[in-house]
């Protein structure tokens, strides 16, 4: 694996941070920080594994190391969450075709001062390295498979019913924040390799490929890798030293206690009712 830093000439360029500073640092920063936003609101209920919501394959493989989904169920999930993330992509080129014909003059291109590749995959920061990245997208998904593990575990705390899902979009706006400047944290090999199978074929060519020393596929191994990372990492330390026994049978003696205290009230009145029939 490369340690060398990728090219900074075929670097995505974010238009509207160039218009703001010219400084490359706050440039870089913005112009992720701006791909973050623009990811959170639509991510916000994804991939709640508690029944469904399979919408990553990285979370996908968790479940399938955990033994909560059937693994022949698995390469089913992924080529949904493909399709869709492809339909996607097409549905917001169409919407902003006119929008995209204008910006860039009927010229698609993932580099340079028009570029809008990015808008549909991710890209990398010029600063960052190919092992930078895979370590990058190991963490984060790593981080976010815990995370959703926690929140979904029955037999851990987890959070409140019908909560789950602000609570996974909170921790998914913690990650793109503190973790979203290298590459705008893809932490999904669909929602990266879906869009840019669409941009390869709606225009943009193979260059969304071969751009950045051929950085698609870290945004496609490092999540898988990362989410079993974070599902092992879980089931070690979580898991593993949970009870076999459920809480119903503490519940039981209070049970019986409540009865025996029925039967004493009843027996009691039935001693008060003889005692006035006698007098």
């Amino acid at each position: 694996m490369s340690h060398h830093s990728f090219n900074a000439a075929e670097r995505p360029v974010c238009v509207q941070s160039r218009l703001i500073t010219h400084s490359q640092h706050h440039e870089a920063a913005l112009c992720h920080q701006k791909q973050c936003l623009q990811r959170v609101p639509g991510r916000v209920p994804w991939d709640l594994c508690a029944g469904g919501g399979h919408l990553n394959p990285a979370v996908s493989l968790a479940m399938v190391i955990l033994g909560k989904l059937k693994i022949w169920k698995f390469p089913i999930y992924v080529t949904a969450q493909m399709l869709g993330a492809f339909v996607g992509a097409a549905a917001v080129f169409g919407l902003y075709y006119d929008a995209f014909m204008d910006f860039t003059s009927g010229i698609l291109s993932v580099t340079g001062i028009n570029a809008t590749g990015h808008i549909f995959a991710s890209y990398p920061g010029r600063h960052l390295t190919v092992l930078g990245g895979f370590v990058d997208q190991v963490v984060g998904t790593g981080m976010l498979v815990l995370c959703i593990l926690a929140v979904v575990d029955g037999r851990n705390i987890g959070a409140p019913r019908g909560v789950e899902p602000l609570a996974v979009g909170l921790i998914l706006l913690g990650i793109s924040v503190s973790m979203g400047l290298n590459c705008g944290y893809p932490l999904n090999p669909a929602r990266d390799l879906g869009p840019r199978l669409f941009t390869a074929a709606a225009g943009w060519g193979m260059e969304v490929f071969s751009t950045a020393d051929y950085w698609w596929w870290i945004p496609v191994a490092g999540p898988l890798v990362g989410g079993v990372a974070g599902a092992v990492i879980y089931f070690l330390l979580i898991e593993l030293h949970h009870t076999n026994h459920s809480d119903k049978p503490h519940e039981e003696p209070e049970e019986e206690e409540e009865e025996d205290e029925d039967e004493d009230e009843d027996s009691s009145l039935k001693d008060k009712y003889e005692m006035i029939n006698m007098s």
